[in-house]
């Protein structure tokens, strides 16, 4: 379970890449309950989606040469040079160097050694995300990679993350990744990793990680999303145990993820 008291290797800040923003902005506040925040002038076109005025997530341009759109979750860290470090060590590249943001804090952007972008955030002014686990919020963050087995080994060497592996038969595992100190004690999972099957790496699927949005009505949100222009990949489905969900794309391809769970989770 997330929470908002972040400590090193947990989900704390979540932000959309994307080649328009202004077509980005018209979507997601169409879809949820959602406003927008211009970082202003300075801010070189990135923003703030709020939801009753808190910060739920952010979007910006897109800045690499044929990039694609997506979100990318940030871990906390409290030194982004020393994450840098250890994500060499570890196999991982460098995307964008550690840089301070005015006062607000200091980003660092990665590739894991199985082709996954991610980010970390070391908090100054801003801590991180103001809410998240609340309808229309971060609730999750999960990883569909080619190879599970080694980012797990990368992941546990830069954030010290644990892991319980979770059959799903058909010789499918799910793991949950917990970091040290993190999430809550009856439930202190922060995401997960899923190996992408053989045939999804043969149709050109990569790693990548994507957010799931926690919803009321996962039906009705994924029919405001297809009618604003996302495209389904997996329709409103039931998953004993943890609820409904589905997964889409948005207009510009950025995939993300739709749940309402099982009340028994909260």
């Amino acid at each position: 379970m997330l929470t908002t008291n972040f400590v090193p290797g947990t989900p704390n800040w979540l932000d959309l890449g994307a080649p328009d923003v202004d077509a980005a902005v018209a979507f997601y506040t169409s879809v949820f309950d959602w406003d927008f925040r211009s970082a202003g002038p300075e801010g070189g076109g990135y923003g703030f989606f709020l939801r009753d005025g808190k910060t739920v997530a952010a979007v910006g341009p897109l800045m690499e040469e044929g990039a694609a759109a997506s979100w990318t979750p940030y871990f906390h860290t409290r030194d982004a040079d020393a994450t840098r470090a250890a994500v060499e060590r570890a196999g991982g590249s460098v995307r964008a160097e550690p840089m301070d943001v005015f006062t607000a804090g200091r980003l660092a952007q990665f590739t894991d050694p199985t082709g996954a972008g991610f980010a970390v955030w070391q908090p100054g002014d801003t801590v991180g995300l103001d809410v998240v686990m609340e309808p229309e919020t971060l609730c999750w963050t999960e990883l569909y990679t080619t190879d599970a087995a080694a980012a797990k080994e990368f992941y546990a060497a830069v954030f010290s993350w644990s892991y319980q592996d979770m059959p799903m038969g058909d010789d499918v595992v799910y793991t949950v990744f917990s970091a040290p100190g993190g999430g809550v004690p009856d439930d202190p999972g922060q995401g997960g990793i899923m190996q992408l099957a053989q045939q999804n790496r043969d149709a050109g699927s990569g790693s990548e990680w994507h957010p799931y949005f926690a919803t009321e009505d996962c039906d009705a949100t994924c029919t405001r999303a297809t009618g604003a222009g996302a495209k389904m990949l997996m329709p409103p489905t039931d998953a004993p145990g943890v609820g409904r969900l589905a997964m889409l794309k948005d207009p510009a391809g950025a995939p993300f993820a739709l749940i309402k769970g099982d009340s028994d989770r909260g």
